[in-house]
């Protein structure tokens, strides 16, 4: 996994270019909701792996790859683009290796963004679904509900 790496735009992640080398810590999921850009009264939604040794997990941007980010990586996300956490809902996921394998498969493929679907909700959705949750968004706007 690359490291964080200067640009002229915001850090929003780095790209997985290869399997992750250790099982996550899908015991300790959480849903965390970040406020939107200006255009997005939705807000932003982003899929935390891990307690002590977290990951992030998240889409944002249309056919882009999805994106991870650790610790200071996420901080600097929030700082640079200028975002704050909303809230922050945990996620039980009975199923971790079911996860982790769709998890591996969306993240080395573009994802098709189609605002209102297929958008970063449904992102986290199709990874904590497979892993046996029945948690998800009605609405598909982060901010309007809880991710449960």
């Amino acid at each position: 996994m690359p490291g964080n790496q200067k640009s002229s735009s915001p850090y929003d992640g780095d790209e997985l270019n290869l399997c992750l080398a250790k099982v996550l810590d899908f015991g300790n999921t959480f849903a965390i909701v970040v406020s939107g850009d200006s255009w997005n009264p939705c807000g932003h939604l982003i899929l935390k792996v891990g307690a002590v040794d977290s990951y992030y997990f998240h889409i944002a941007g249309a056919y882009a790859r999805p994106k991870v980010m650790r610790e200071l990586g996420f901080k600097s996300y929030l700082r640079e683009n200028r975002k704050r956490i909303l809230s922050e809902r945990p996620v039980k996921i009975p199923k971790p290796y079911a996860a982790q394998v769709k998890l591996e498969e969306l993240m080395s493929k573009r994802w098709l963004w189609l605002m209102a679907s297929n958008n970063c909700a449904s992102f986290l959705e199709d990874i904590v679904q497979a892993g046996g949750s029945d948690a998800g968004l009605w609405l598909n706007c982060p901010t309007l509900e809880r991710f449960s």
